[in-house]
């Protein structure tokens, strides 16, 4: 199909227009000739950067869909690391397709959902208000967990080798869950108002701590990278049923 058909097909599915307005991302194609070659081939990574696209070019691919783009609130000029980044695109015929927010809150390809179903937890109702749309989801685990073994499984992921980190100032009985991947501890307040006995993200900040201990929640910090390679891993496997072949560049953080 034409890079036109993908962008929009892609565009529908993840209800970008619900987020237009409030995502500081440019979400949607942010490099690339709608009217270009031919999508036959599709990298797909969590981040948009030199090195992903570098191995998505290898690759053969013909556009690399991610989930952290280069623009953010518009983009001014395109020089040094800006240029360096964009050149790699347009030097390899490479399209950059990306979808932030809306891939974070999708109820069925999101990064919050796909973290659920790794967690075997069942989606009760959306979760982590971001100015009217939702980023998260309110889950409930099939079989409870105690603190340790919810740290053991979130240790499962790619974390690049880092241990998982858990505020454990909540019940030791965990079963429900409230997931806001990549930087969620904004929503602690939100999380203690819902009566979850955890919130489950990637990277906090300092008063988080605080924050936990006072509303005496677990919250557990699994690594931003870690918790968001769920949304373009399933969106690779929507983008396979569309008869593209695709391939997941993975780079970890660590962080």
């Amino acid at each position: 199909m034409q890079l036109s058909e993908f962008r929009d097909r892609l565009n529908d599915q993840l209800n970008h227009a619900d987020y237009a307005g409030v995502d500081a991302s440019a979400n949607g194609l942010q490099v690339g000739r709608a009217d270009g070659r031919p999508v036959e081939r599709a990298a797909f990574a969590v981040d948009g950067v030199e090195a992903t696209a570098e191995t998505a070019a290898d690759t053969g691919a013909d556009v690399l869909i991610v989930h952290h783009g280069m623009v953010w609130g518009g983009l001014d000029r395109v020089a040094g690391r800006d240029y360096d980044r964009v050149a790699t695109l347009i030097e390899n015929d490479l399209a950059l397709y990306v979808s932030h927010l809306p891939l974070d809150g999708h109820a069925e390809l999101g990064n919050a959902a796909g973290l659920a179903e790794f967690l075997d937890c069942e989606i009760v109702d959306p979760f982590g208000d971001y100015g009217g749309v939702t980023i998260g989801q309110r889950v409930r685990a099939a079989e409870p967990y105690t603190t340790s073994d919810l740290e053991d499984r979130l240790s499962d992921l790619d974390t690049g080798g880092e241990s998982v980190r858990t505020l454990d100032f909540g019940p030791d009985r965990i079963e429900d869950i409230a997931i806001v991947t990549g930087s969620g501890t904004d929503w602690i307040r939100e999380a203690t108002d819902a009566g979850v006995d955890a919130l489950v993200t990637g990277e906090g900040k300092q008063k988080a701590y605080h924050e936990a201990r006072e509303a005496g929640l677990n919250v557990f910090l699994a690594g931003h990278y870690a918790t968001e390679t769920f949304g373009v891993r399933a969106l690779a496997d929507l983008v396979e049923e569309w008869g593209v072949e695709t391939t997941y560049v993975d780079h970890p953080t660590g962080l």
